[in-house]
């Protein structure tokens, strides 16, 4: 299943969300999911960002591409670095609970290793902490 995600990063804070359903629930995760059919990814990285959090966001570069085995499914996910389309008001985008998400947060870059995070985070966190990612 071809699926993609956005990676924002804000003043040293990286938008996640706490999974509300399969895969990964309970899970942290940047907010991600399946590409529709004729769906460019970045269209998909940029509404799945929107259904999930309610923040808009243009999604630029590839920071990371992979390949995942979870329940039972391959997914094939390319995550985007990703910029909030408006201007924050007093420090971060204001985000909201949306589609598949439990939780909505600004997380430190430095805090993230900490949470427990869906499988194939740990190699965008990774990249992020040696300066390979937005920020």
């Amino acid at each position: 299943m071809a699926a993609a995600g956005a990676v924002v990063v804000v003043d040293g804070h990286l938008l996640l969300v706490r999974r509300g359903g399969s895969p990964a629930a309970g899970r942290w995760a940047v907010p991600a999911g399946r590409i529709e059919p004729g769906e460019a990814p970045r269209a998909a990285a940029a509404r799945e960002t929107r259904e999930e959090t309610g923040l808009d966001v243009a999604c630029r570069r590839v920071l990371i591409r992979l390949r995942l085995g979870v329940g039972g499914t391959t997914y094939d996910i390319v995550d985007f670095e990703a910029v909030p389309a408006g201007p924050a008001v007093d420090g971060l985008p204001r985000v909201r609970v949306g589609d598949d998400a439990a939780v909505v947060r600004w997380v430190p870059l430095g805090e993230v290793a900490e949470l427990p995070l869906a499988p194939g985070m740990t190699g965008l966190v990774d990249r992020l902490a040696a300066g390979g990612g937005p920020g």
